[in-house]
């Protein structure tokens, strides 16, 4: 058995051709979203196959019924040892140049010791750190591995229902989730929390047919006027969120200062955070809720008229113990009731995510702890997400008892995943990378 130092060296030894590997992931547009080509999307999941296979790892195409392929390898462990599956996806989120990209965002650019493009870091770094693993092994692990590479995990995915239908295939005493990321490079931290997410379309209706605002308004009433009195209600002067019976609690573990909060979301100087308690607790254990698209005239199309109707997507966040369903239920309620002087109002149910909590007692998870410990050299801390990955919950319902570890290289502080510049730091990789190693051998330890 390797120590660690020999395990350290041969990750190390490795990064240079995991990252070429990285670069070349990146320059492939692979964006699951139905109005974009699937060539791509395609291409990428032959090219994850070929990636794995080069280090003896058998992965292949594993066809998932209305989706994109998921990428999949099953590797047998010792007799008694127990068996891993290490998650990631290699579909990505859209990339307009409007967003305001400083480089193409499809050829990966080095600078400032970081790698840019979509999905340099979601989550193409993650399928870096798990390729990065079992080529430290050469593809023979000391345990059962499963590898589970999802291509639609940022549009609606259909590997959910597959694994409903197929738990057996899913099962392990260990997941581990890489599309995950600390808070600071350098700064270990493991997620135990993530917030769900329900999303609703309202739909106000007021006139038959536009009609002149000189000759009708200050009467006759308006659509738009009558959408924007309902949002308004949605939240407190403070911005805190007044769907009622929504759990809310204060988060316990590391805390995350106004100061990087100001920074990585780039609030502008000068303007006030919403919402009450700490920061953390803000972002992981409280419900928030925001307006995702108003269907409305633009300000360059507007003409002097009553809008007839108006609608918006209204999408609320909401924290682990808080059933999705009942959720939902508020919020349409909500929307529903608050709506006055008899405008006509339509409520459509548009997605549900549930949210998720894992413990902190179990081995692996202390297990992990440990290795991220000693590849950091770092206390680790625990942490929450405010984003959401559905597919969780399926994977907890085919292995009840398996413990859940949610790690990955997209820092919060300079990752910016799903917006312009997104980028990661390959020393994330690495370490991350090693801390699996260091987890896979621990396992096959007892």
């Amino acid at each position: 058995m390797a120590t660690d130092q020999e395990y350290r060296d041969k990750v190390s030894a490795l990064m240079p051709e995991i990252i070429d590997e990285l670069k070349a992931m990146v320059a492939i547009p692979s964006v699951a979203f139905p109005a974009f080509p699937a060539e791509p999307v395609h291409q990428m999941a032959d090219r994850a196959v070929a990636a794995f296979q080069r280090y003896g790892v058998p992965a292949r195409l594993q066809e998932i019924p209305d989706g994109y392929p998921a990428v999949w390898a099953e590797i047998p462990g010792p007799e008694g040892s127990p068996t891993v599956l290490l998650y990631g996806h290699y579909d990505v989120q859209p990339a307009p140049k409007e967003q305001g990209w400083d480089t193409e965002p499809f050829t990966a650019t080095e600078k400032d010791g970081r790698i840019y493009g979509r999905g340099a870091a979601d989550d193409k770094s993650g399928i870096a750190i798990h390729l990065a693993t079992l080529a430290a092994f050469e593809g023979k692990p000391p345990v059962g591995v499963k590898l589970v590479l999802e291509g639609e995990e940022e549009t609606v995915s259909h590997l959910e229902g597959y694994v409903a239908d197929h738990p057996e295939l899913f099962q392990a005493d260990v997941m581990v989730v890489g599309d995950m990321g600390n808070l600071t490079v350098g700064e270990p931290v493991l997620s135990t929390d993530l917030r769900g997410h329900v999303k609703a379309i309202v739909e106000l209706s007021t006139l038959q047919d536009p009609v002149h605002s000189g000759l009708f308004g200050g009467a006759a009433p308006d659509a738009l006027m009558a959408l924007i009195k309902l949002l308004a209600q949605l939240t407190d002067d403070d911005g805190t969120c007044l769907i009622p019976d929504i759990k809310a609690t204060e988060w316990e573990g590391t805390e995350y200062s106004e100061e990087m909060l100001r920074s990585n979301a780039g609030v502008l100087d000068g303007v006030d955070l919403v919402g009450t308690g700490s920061i953390a607790s803000r972002l992981w254990s409280k419900p928030s809720i925001s307006v995702l698209g108003i269907d409305a005239p633009s300000v360059d199309e507007g003409g002097n008229v009553l809008q007839p109707r108006a609608r918006a997507m209204v999408a609320m966040r909401i924290p682990p113990g808080q059933s999705e369903e009942a959720a939902m239920q508020s919020l349409t309620g909500f929307l529903r009731d608050k709506v006055t002087g008899g405008v006509h109002v339509e409520v459509t149910e548009n997605k549900k995510s549930p949210a998720f909590h894992q413990g902190t007692d179990g081995s692996a998870f202390a297990q992990m702890r440990t290795a991220l410990k000693t590849a950091y050299g770092e206390d680790v801390g625990l942490v929450g997400s405010g984003g959401s990955i559905p597919l969780l919950d399926q994977l907890r319902a085919a292995s009840p008892e398996a413990d859940f570890v949610l790690i990955g290289a997209e820092d919060a502080a300079l990752s910016h995943i799903h917006g312009p510049n997104e980028s990661v730091d390959p020393s994330e990789i690495e370490n991350m990378a090693l801390a699996q190693v260091l987890l896979l051998q621990s396992l096959a330890q007892g």
